[in-house]
């Protein structure tokens, strides 16, 4: 255990003195934030507006508020997994500077070094993404608050469990790399791909009829309804009581992915809960097993 968490330390450590990986993990959340607020605002205020039914008009607030819950969850949704990805790159470089060797020679297991590894990452992308949620619960209460205590604590836990995910996906995929070529080859592609297939960029609604359905079957997509609906549901609860249809209601919250549709089936909450729950356990079930077979190798 004093082994493992002295490497542990050490990760972390390593991680955010290394300017390199801790400011690529930490420059995502603050560039989305400024991007989304400066230039999709705008867009999506401008959509939502023209969503209203005929001579129903909201306060700005209001709309401000929804237009801030939906950019957020988005920044979230996207800063958990590819933080995970840069924090966890640390374990690449190891291997591709032969540091790894040196510590195999040591008297250290294998699956203790694969472990200090994991929880030092999930560590460190926790401590950015805290932090990144910290910086959204300033700019809703800046631009229109409506959560509720119960609500941060939901994006709290929201944020727990994408971390968890993008750390376990992180270090299975991290594991078949080892140049630093790689590195940037992945972190490139999940930089540019993964906002658009989590429904992070752009709402999963607006994707035509069979990529939603592929979409349904990626545990991301949960992730970030599960941050749009905590995000949005105060805005939704103050736009009912000021006599909004139900049905204009349903539909925003369809157009922003609030609810998620499996074969014209609304996923509930503990659905999507288990499935991200479930996953992550087959992940990190995946990352022991692969360090078991490498080990007898």
């Amino acid at each position: 255990m004093k082994i493992a968490l002295t490497l542990i330390k050490r990760n972390i450590k390593l991680f955010f003195k290394d300017k390199g990986m801790f400011f690529t993990a930490l420059i995502t959340p603050g560039i989305l934030l400024v991007l989304y607020a400066t230039f999709l605002s705008n867009v999506y205020k401008n959509s939502f507006l023209a969503g209203l039914p005929a001579g129903f008009t909201l306060a700005d607030g209001v709309i401000n508020g929804l237009v801030g819950g939906q950019l957020v969850s988005s920044l979230l949704a996207v800063s958990c997994i590819t933080v995970a990805f840069c924090s966890n790159f640390l374990s690449v470089q190891d291997k591709a500077n032969k540091t790894v060797k040196d510590l195999k020679i040591s008297p250290v297991k294998s699956h203790v070094l694969s472990l200090s590894y994991y929880i030092a990452s999930l560590v460190s992308t926790l401590i950015i993404c805290l932090c990144a949620l910290a910086l959204c619960l300033i700019y809703l209460a800046i631009v229109g608050w409506y959560l509720s205590f119960l609500d941060v604590i939901l994006l709290i836990l929201d944020v727990l469990l994408l971390v968890f995910f993008g750390t376990a996906l992180s270090s299975v995929i991290n594991f078949f790399l080892s140049t630093q070529g790689q590195i940037s080859a992945v972190g490139s592609i999940v930089s540019a791909g993964y906002g658009f297939i989590c429904g992070a960029y752009m709402p999963i609604s607006s994707f035509g009829e069979g990529l939603q359905i592929a979409v349904s079957f990626l545990p991301g997509t949960y992730g970030t309804s599960l941050f749009r609906t905590h995000a949005t549901r105060g805005v939704f609860e103050k736009m009912a009581s000021d006599g909004m249809p139900k049905e204009a209601i349903k539909g925003l919250k369809d157009s922003i992915d609030c609810n998620i549709y499996f074969f014209d089936k609304v996923v509930s909450q503990g659905a999507m809960y288990t499935i991200l729950a479930v996953t992550v356990a087959a992940l990190v079930l995946a990352y022991i097993l692969m360090n078991k077979f490498k080990k007898k190798a």
